[in-house]
């Protein structure tokens, strides 16, 4: 590591009982956020990484990896309104001039539709985010830097 990393380490560990060490395996990126995007472990895709709906375990049931440290916060929802409003408004656009139905069924339609594909996406998007912290080594995920928001605990 040069003179920057080390410094920046020493930073983020600052109160640390042991120096950071990063072990230089690399975490496969895209693998991670699609095991995340279905909802599994994204050190060992095997085990389940929800609790409930959007809820995540803090370990792994299967490997024991620690995932707690994940701060999804309001990304998911954000990626989930911004590609469902992507998706949903040309389709009501191309579907009211094609076929011209009325104002209240397309509401009605559009509304449903808008709704599920939410609420389907919205844990997906909380998975991909975690399985993307985690092949970062983001939050605490990193092996021998401590989380900083666990300090009390």
């Amino acid at each position: 590591m040069d003179a920057s990393t080390t410094q920046h380490a020493g930073q983020i560990a600052q109160g640390a009982p042991h120096a950071f060490h990063d072990h230089g395996d690399e975490r496969d990126l895209g693998q991670a956020s699609w095991r995340g995007f279905l909802r599994r472990c994204p050190a060992c895709g095997t085990g389940p990484m929800m609790k409930g709906y959007l809820q995540v375990r803090d370990t792994c049931t299967v490997c024991g990896e620690e995932m707690h440290h994940h701060r999804a916060d309001d990304g998911p929802a954000w990626l989930t309104i911004i590609l469902v409003g992507h998706l949903m408004a040309p389709i009501l656009g191309w579907a009211f001039i094609e076929f011209r139905p009325d104002p209240m069924v397309l509401t009605a339609v559009f509304g449903i539709g808008t709704v599920a594909l939410s609420l389907w996406l919205l844990p997906r998007f909380k998975g991909l985010m975690v399985g993307f912290q985690w092949a970062k080594r983001m939050h605490g995920f990193a092996p021998d830097v401590p989380d900083p928001a666990r300090k009390g605990a």
